[in-house]
């Protein structure tokens, strides 16, 4: 049941104002329903939510991530949007240009105000 459905990403954030220019702005995601606590954006078929919290994320993993056919591609219009990928250089992880090779795919990261980690990913098949 639950397979054939689709399922909402939520991250926390401390200013709506703020995600709502993040993510609607620079993200360029359509607003689709917000409230005093949360917005909800379009991302394909699913959606992201924005939901308020006084404290904010504490997590540093990736807490979403896009699937795209051209990860550069969408590196670059990151760029042009003002957003800079997240450069890594450690034993596990390394970038080049903002992109890693992760085995089966290729992955771009960036950091939303609220420290929130999202991806950019392309898969390799």
């Amino acid at each position: 049941m639950l397979g054939e459905r689709p399922i909402d990403a939520i991250l926390l954030v401390t200013d709506l104002d703020e995600a709502r220019e993040f993510y609607g702005g620079t993200l360029q995601l359509e607003v689709i329903e917000a409230n005093e606590k949360t917005i909800s954006f379009r991302a394909g078929e699913t959606r992201l939510k924005a939901s308020l919290s006084t404290t904010g994320t504490k997590d540093e993993q990736t807490q979403a991530s896009w699937r795209v056919d051209d990860v550069r591609a969408a590196v670059e219009w990151l760029r042009s949007r003002g957003v800079q990928p997240e450069e890594y250089d450690t034993d596990e992880l390394k970038t080049e240009d903002g992109v890693a090779d992760q085995g089966d795919a290729y992955v771009a990261w960036i950091t939303d105000p609220f420290g929130n980690v999202l991806g950019v990913e392309q898969s390799k098949s």
